[in-house]
């Protein structure tokens, strides 16, 4: 599925999370924000073809995660994950 980075994310929250390597989560859906939030180091904000927005980030981590972390991912509802998720595995794949 397509998707911006672009995306206005407020009023996001957390809807589920995502298992990955940081170097996967780039692969796929391209380099972080540059600025670190009060509690993250690592944010993706994205806006999928459809209008579902999802946030991918770490929390609460003294720096980014580079191996295997459960990465949260918000949004407004649950199609925030299935739409990281779908995209992530699609990706994954594609970067074989």
């Amino acid at each position: 599925m397509k998707f911006t980075t672009d995306a206005y994310a407020d009023g996001t929250s957390l809807q589920g999370y995502i298992r990955a390597y940081y170097h996967q989560l780039v692969a796929v859906f391209g380099e972080p924000d540059l600025s670190p939030g009060d509690k993250t180091t690592a944010e993706w904000c994205l806006e999928f073809e459809d209008g579902t927005v999802a946030t991918i980030y770490d929390w609460k981590e003294c720096e980014t995660p580079m191996g295997l972390h459960r990465w949260h991912i918000g949004g407004k509802d649950y199609n925030a994950v299935d739409r990281v998720t779908d995209t992530f595995t699609q990706g994954a794949f594609a970067n074989a």
